[in-house]
């Protein structure tokens, strides 16, 4: 059985939705991915860097549930969702703008 330290944080599990899904599986990466971050976390624009995704189609995160904006801090552990535009889901009329808003890049 492996040894677990409980000093190291639980890695951050993101995944792509839509067609950020495809633009990592066309390049030949994973589509999920779990990442070691540091203690304060990073924000939803650092990570999609990261991951490879342009910012131009990355129009915010469902981080642990809630729809955040690029400027979000998602935290060891967190479970992220990378959105695109244009995905039904993310659009105010569902959620509204208070999350997006709250968290954005200016």
């Amino acid at each position: 059985m492996a040894s677990h330290d409980p000093h190291r944080a639980a890695p951050a599990t993101v995944r792509m939705l839509a067609f950020l899904h495809t633009h990592r599986r066309e390049r030949g990466l994973p589509t999920t991915v779990a990442l070691e971050l540091p203690a304060p976390g990073a924000s939803v624009a650092d990570l999609a860097r990261t991951l490879e995704l342009p910012l131009d189609l990355v129009e915010g995160a469902f981080v642990n549930g809630e729809l955040v904006g690029l400027g979000a801090t998602v935290r060891p552990g967190d479970r992220v969702a990378m959105v695109p535009p244009g995905t039904p889901a993310s659009h105010p009329a569902f959620f509204g703008r208070r999350g997006i808003e709250a968290h954005a890049v200016i």
